[in-house]
């Protein structure tokens, strides 16, 4: 491990609740209400993005839309709009890449840079940022947070302070400055467990978690209380990995009312595997486990899951996996369905087949490059006119996850 570099090179860019803001974005007459993405009227679902007036009630992302409607009678609920939001994400990671190949996302909304030598053509890391956000806001019309560091940890610390529409740079000399009066909550990998250990030593601020020995803590916490203890001196070598490789995918939708109807599940699976195979096609993935994930009307959860032979980002044979796995499933009403793919791969790495495996074996990957041609033109035109441009017929009438919503009009 060595010390944090004094001259920041290192980005966080967070885009200030994303979801919300698309929304409030498109509909202005909306900027000034409590808003939330997720769940619906009846107070099913959780939410899953709200904006800051919604969070001055309390409401927070994960809530129970059931408690957050209790915290702000007069929250505005939105369905979620993943098409519009994965749109807008694309446009913010091009803007991130005009300046530096070195983009890791984190997700829709956020995403670390590395801009080392990025300075004769761009500036130094600080001009950079705040070039990145100037460039959001005009061709996205949304505020980021941004945080300028030495290191990973450092710059998503920074982006945390100043938020909405924060800019924060954080430099060698001053980081005892910035660190210590900070909650040690603030330290990846500290939670509600963790930090109450803590307290039991005495530890509440990074600055007391710094002054202890590294023996110390690392005899408390084992592997753990190394990293806590070299991230609280701001020891951070985690590299930015552009390539980094999402685990898994998936898509699942809370019913606005209980689900037994089996044919109805089916065609929500197909809706789910389709649009997860766009996903993973999208972003040239493909996976070899495919996960059904099915919560009963007492919130008891089960989940079924397959590893097929060979990895797949095709709609059909993710959903004959589905439909197999459902019906492993109990009877029973259901509250929540969802569909996810894993084990995933970039799909330029070679299919593994065995070296005396029969022509039979082969047949499964020959099937899925004709079905993958015959994809490749429906994806085109689902990117040029959106994704219900095509849809199977038995999908027309499928349940819209957005009804059941509340209504946002004023």
């Amino acid at each position: 491990m060595t010390a944090a570099a004094p001259d920041p090179k290192i980005l966080h860019v967070d885009m200030d609740a994303f979801y919300a803001s698309v929304e409030i974005r498109d509909r202005p007459e909306l900027a000034d209400r409590p808003v939330a993405v997720g769940g619906t009227a009846e107070g099913r679902g959780v939410i899953s993005a709200a904006n800051y007036p919604a969070r001055e009630y309390g409401v927070r992302s994960a809530l129970p839309t059931a408690r957050a409607l209790q915290l702000c009678p007069e929250l505005v609920l939105l369905p979620p709009d993943f098409d519009k939001y994965t749109t807008v994400s694309r446009e913010i990671m091009r803007i991130f890449r005009s300046y530096t190949p070195l983009v890791e996302p984190l997700s829709l909304d956020e995403a670390f840079l590395d801009v080392s030598g990025c300075e004769r053509l761009h500036g130094n890391a600080e001009t950079i940022g705040r070039k990145i956000r100037s460039d959001i806001l005009r061709e996205t019309g949304l505020v980021a947070s941004i945080g300028v560091a030495p290191t990973k940890f450092l710059a998503k610390l920074a982006s945390d302070l100043d938020k909405p529409d924060g800019f924060r740079v954080i430099r060698g000399p001053e980081l005892r400055e910035v660190l210590d009066p900070l909650p040690v909550s603030k330290i990846f990998g500290v939670g509600e467990r963790t930090a109450k250990r803590l307290e039991s030593m005495g530890v509440t601020t990074i600055g007391q978690l710094a002054s202890k020995s590294r023996d110390e803590v690392k005899a408390t916490f084992g592997a753990t209380g190394t990293w806590i203890h070299d991230l609280a001196h701001g020891i951070d070598d985690r590299r930015v990995t552009p390539n980094r490789v999402e685990k898994s995918h998936g898509k699942e939708r809370t019913f606005p009312e209980d689900v037994t109807d089996r044919e109805l599940l089916r065609r929500c699976l197909y809706d789910f595997a389709e649009e997860v195979a766009y996903d993973l096609r999208d972003r040239g993935l493909r996976g070899k486990t495919v996960s059904v994930k099915a919560r009963f009307w007492n919130f008891k959860t089960v989940t079924r899951s397959k590893t097929l032979d060979f990895p797949t980002n095709l709609g059909p044979r993710i959903f004959a996996t589905a439909r197999e796995l459902l019906e492993r499933v109990p009877a029973g009403p259901l509250r929540l369905l969802g569909v996810q793919v894993s084990n995933l791969e970039d799909v330029r790495t070679p299919v593994q087949t065995g070296l005396f495996d029969d022509g039979a074996a082969f047949q499964a990957p020959r099937e899925d490059t004709r079905l993958g041609r015959a994809t490749e033109g429906v994806d085109q035109l689902r990117r040029r006119f959106g994704r219900d441009v095509v849809r199977p017929a038995s999908l027309i009438d499928a349940p819209d996850e957005r009804r059941g919503s509340r209504d946002p009009r004023p």
